[in-house]
């Protein structure tokens, strides 16, 4: 897979919430390639492949990951940690996607290096704007640190 094959990787285990994120995608008309990776493990190792090591070279670089923090196998916040921690991944931005508030958990992402939180809206349509805003800002506007 060449380093830009993917735009979006979108990690979230629930069927719902990746279903709301990919139509709000398919509507904002961005032209992104998104994968989905269902738990943290599949996140890994769409980034870096069999090679999960620390220092590992992506194999990928998507434009943004928006990430889901209560996954299965590996949760958001491993995920984050192991991202943010290796030279070779910490540039790329992460969106945390969660219904949590939590001060606590507020905290931890950010400290780890989080771009982002988007709490879960609970309606479809308000779900759908702000998905398409995060989009249109990560995709159009932001200029990343690698090409």
């Amino acid at each position: 897979m060449s380093d830009q094959a993917i735009d979006i990787l979108l990690v979230e285990d629930g069927a719902d919430d990746a279903t709301f994120v990919m139509h709000a995608v398919e509507q904002g008309k961005f032209g992104a390639r998104v994968q989905i990776a269902r738990d943290g493990e599949q996140a890994l190792a769409a980034i870096f492949g069999a090679g999960n090591s620390v220092d590992a070279i992506p194999i990928v670089h998507p434009r943004i990951i928006i990430l889901d923090l209560k996954l299965p196998k590996v949760s958001g916040i491993e995920v984050m940690r192991r991202l943010k921690s290796n030279p070779h991944s910490r540039s790329i931005p992460i969106v945390v996607l969660s219904s949590s508030q939590a001060k606590r958990d507020l905290e931890e992402i950010y400290e780890l290096g989080a771009n982002s939180l988007l709490v879960k809206p609970m309606d479809f349509d308000e779900f759908g704007e702000a998905v398409q805003m995060l989009c249109r800002y990560w995709l159009r506007f932001n200029k990343p640190s690698k090409s």
